[in-house]
């Protein structure tokens, strides 16, 4: 993602695990990307706060974090949207388990919390697309920022 940026753009990434953001700071500088490519870490919720009137509104958001919340991440992304903003979200079919209502499985509930949120919202169009692959079959949603 981070060379197809235009000229001046940047990526952000959210780590809450301090291993794997020097990893990816690792990678990134072997790739010379470093320059546009900021890994921040800590919570993902919290570190989205952080950003509010901070960044510019983004044009892309990919979020594949810990399902539970879900909801909350869409949420707090959306505030940092502007119309036309494309988010997807990894690993929100789960074998098919979402449609299990009486789940009770966290990541289950969160990634329904989302998509039942999603549906009352007038200004996002989204979709949930299923894939099958080595991992048996999920699948992702993609929205677009109306």
């Amino acid at each position: 993602m981070a060379r197809a940026l235009p000229p001046g753009g940047r990526l952000i990434t959210l780590e809450i695990d301090l291993h794997h953001a020097e990893v990816a700071r690792r990678n990134l500088a072997r790739a010379k990307l470093s320059d546009r490519v900021e890994v921040r870490i800590g919570r993902a919720s919290e570190l989205l706060d952080a950003m509010q009137g901070f960044v510019e509104p983004f044009d892309f958001v990919f979020i594949d974090a810990d399902k539970a919340s879900s909801d909350v991440y869409l949420k707090a992304v959306l505030t940092l949207s502007h119309p036309g903003t494309v988010i997807i979200v990894d690993n929100v079919v789960r074998d098919g388990k979402v449609a299990d209502a009486s789940s009770g499985d966290e990541d289950i509930q969160g990634i329904r919390r989302m998509t039942e949120w999603l549906a009352t919202q007038p200004t996002i169009s989204a979709t949930a697309i299923q894939t099958v692959g080595g991992k048996s079959y999920d699948g992702f949603l993609m929205a677009i920022v109306g």
